[in-house]
């Protein structure tokens, strides 16, 4: 099995995800562009010291190919698949402000 077969339903659902969560807010959308791109630097970077270092290996038959520095294009997805899903997280759950005066109304209306 080759790694994009691993990689493209979780890079599908983690966009999906995202869509949900982002859906109309630009600010958010701009915020998320910032952060994939700093993570995906970093991956290059980190991914191909690591690689340098032969801390570990990829099987060439199972890679698609391209590399961006000594990193294969598919650290990149798995990347932006942590991106996407702690955004898409981050945005559906409930603050903790919202928790707190959700409380204290309770509390007053008792």
């Amino acid at each position: 099995m080759s790694y994009i077969l691993v990689l493209a339903p979780l890079l599908a659902a983690s966009i999906v995800a995202a869509l949900l969560a982002l859906r109309r807010d630009r600010r958010r959308w701009g915020a998320l562009a910032i952060a994939a791109a700093i993570v995906l630097a970093l991956t290059i970077v980190f991914d191909s010291l690591m690689i340098a270092a032969d801390l570990f290996r990829y099987d060439d038959a199972k890679l698609l190919g391209p590399h961006i520095a000594l990193a294969p294009i598919e650290d990149l997805g798995y990347a932006l698949i942590a991106v996407l899903l702690a955004a898409a997280i981050w945005t559906l759950l409930p603050s903790r402000a919202a928790r707190r005066g959700d409380d204290a109304s309770e509390a007053t209306d008792a």
